[in-house]
């Protein structure tokens, strides 16, 4: 059924990249989202107020939450699919991080209500009268849901929308929230202690821990957390595949939207070569990068003697003083400088992030490990944190 519709309703709905294509997914997610919640508020309300049970009323106002998520998700969709303009060179993408924001505050609210309303029903229980037609609603109504959770999920992992899949998280608590409304309806056949308002609290914690987890993944979207180790791991191997050069550190990618990321990155060459031949090697791999991971990366070279025996042999020794401190200590960018007969060291160093070892006490190591080598050189060090 999710093909069909996709093929049906979604022009080029391979293009993922496009975004007019992923704002046709959004609003496909959006009407039809929004026709099920309406239909399934007005089912479930009418037989909340027949049953006189608090869960299946606020059960039903839950999907009316849900149809005002439907409208955001449409227009957020619609927003971020705007193009990049003077204010906004690098487009509007993070309008879907703002999007799942407000859907997560909603799933939180919803929560919050459930909470109280159950707290109540506890503290002063109410008689829940079964009815054969309020059972079969509601069973109908956890077969939409799940309906609704597994297109919105397949939608979402297709074109990698946190949007779509905050939208599958809503109905997948609507559906645990819906079966332990049957569960306190059944209960009330047996017996007249509150299940009805122990269940909906139960829900509740389970909706609001929900609500705030999807508010904490979109809040480290928006703050820029880095890409994921796989996408940097193949990033730097198809750098690294270029024989011509020797190293890859300092890579940075910024994320603005799925569909728009840029970076930065530094690569060691020899220093062998001509300004000319560095440049087409850098511009080559940026092109590359661009055509296999749709990301503007900006690459900056490094000069490096690769066949200079005095450089190798303090190389061996800093790597030395480095790892004697820390396994996870690298070093990178490493080169002589001789100046007014005056020989200094500069390197790049990176240090795993949480090390508690400070930048002094690290210079400090280095510099006496290359005093026992009867080496008076001075360091100059670049600390870099990943």
């Amino acid at each position: 059924m999710t093909e069909f519709l996709v093929k049906r309703f979604v022009k080029n709905y391979s293009d993922i990249e496009n975004a007019a294509v992923r704002q046709s997914y959004g609003a496909l997610s959006s009407v039809i989202g929004l026709i099920s919640n309406l239909s399934l508020f007005l089912l479930k309300y009418s037989m909340g107020v027949l049953s006189g049970s608090i869960s299946i009323i606020s059960d039903a106002f839950n999907n009316l939450s849900d149809s005002g998520g439907c409208v955001v998700t449409f227009l957020g969709c619609r927003m971020a699919s705007k193009p990049a303009d003077k204010n906004h060179p690098f487009g509007h993408g993070r309008v879907e991080y703002l999007t799942s924001l407000i859907l997560s505050v909603i799933i939180v609210i919803v929560g919050f209500e459930l909470f109280r309303g159950s707290a109540k029903k506890i503290e002063n229980p109410q008689p829940v009268c079964f009815s054969v037609t309020v059972l079969v609603s509601l069973i109908i109504s956890i077969g939409v849901k799940l309906w609704l959770s597994l297109f919105n999920a397949k939608l979402g992992r297709k074109i990698h929308s946190r949007v779509l899949t905050a939208t599958a998280e809503d109905s997948r608590n609507d559906v645990i929230a819906t079966s332990a409304t049957i569960i306190a309806l059944l209960s009330s056949l047996f017996t007249d202690f509150p299940i009805d308002g122990i269940m909906g609290l139960i829900v509740s914690v389970f909706i609001l821990k929900t609500g705030l987890e999807i508010i904490r993944d979109t809040v480290d979207d928006l703050i820029g957390k880095p890409v994921s180790s796989e996408i940097s791991a193949n990033i730097k191997n198809t750098i690294l595949s270029d024989s011509e050069i020797i190293g890859v550190h300092d890579l940075v990618i910024h994320n603005y939207g799925i569909t728009k990321m840029i970076g930065s990155c530094h690569i060691e060459l020899s220093s062998t070569k001509s300004f000319k031949e560095v440049h087409e090697i850098a511009d080559n791999m940026e092109r590359s990068i661009q055509k296999k991971f749709n990301i503007s990366l900006t690459i900056h070279t490094d000069p490096v003697d690769i066949g200079d025996e005095k450089t190798s042999e303090y190389r061996k020794i800093t790597e030395s003083a480095v790892l004697s401190l820390d396994s996870g200590f690298s070093v990178h960018d490493f080169r002589l400088s001789e100046c007014d007969g005056k020989t200094s060291i500069f390197f790049d160093m990176i240090i795993p992030y949480g090390c508690r070892i400070s930048c002094d006490e690290i210079k400090e190591c280095i510099d006496n490990k290359l005093r026992t080598h009867g080496c008076s050189f001075d360091t100059v060090i670049t600390f870099d944190y990943e």
